[in-house]
């Protein structure tokens, strides 16, 4: 199972529709329902006694959907979402890893905040 797929999974349901929506799809899969992405992250982050910074930063909203966030894994999501940037600049790499979840979450029925949407 790839990262990405891990990662809705983790927030749309693994059984969901969403969740097996390939992350290279030209166009979006049609939503079967609208899912508060906010509510489902904050949560799971606040299981983890420590402040997650999971709206602006990858590697935190890795950790808070109990993903391995290490340097390897965010490379191994880079590549399946077509990253085309430098992987040693780890810090572009992630601005850019994040925005590219949110945007595909967005895509398939995540309700988004405005202080992340894209």
């Amino acid at each position: 199972m790839s990262i990405f797929s891990k990662i809705m999974g983790k927030i749309f349901g693994s059984g969901s529709a969403q969740a097996s929506a390939a992350p290279t799809a030209t166009a979006p899969a049609t939503p079967a329902s609208t899912v508060d992405v906010a509510a489902i992250v904050d949560a799971a982050a606040d299981s983890k006694g420590e402040e997650l910074a999971w709206r602006t930063s990858i590697v935190d909203l890795m950790k808070a959907l109990d993903l391995d966030s290490s340097l390897t894994a965010r490379k191994e999501l880079a590549k399946e979402l077509n990253y085309s940037g430098d992987t040693g600049d780890s810090a572009t790499m992630n601005v850019w890893l994040h925005k590219q979840i949110m945007i595909k979450l967005a895509a398939n029925g995540g309700k988004l905040p405005d202080d992340i949407k894209s």
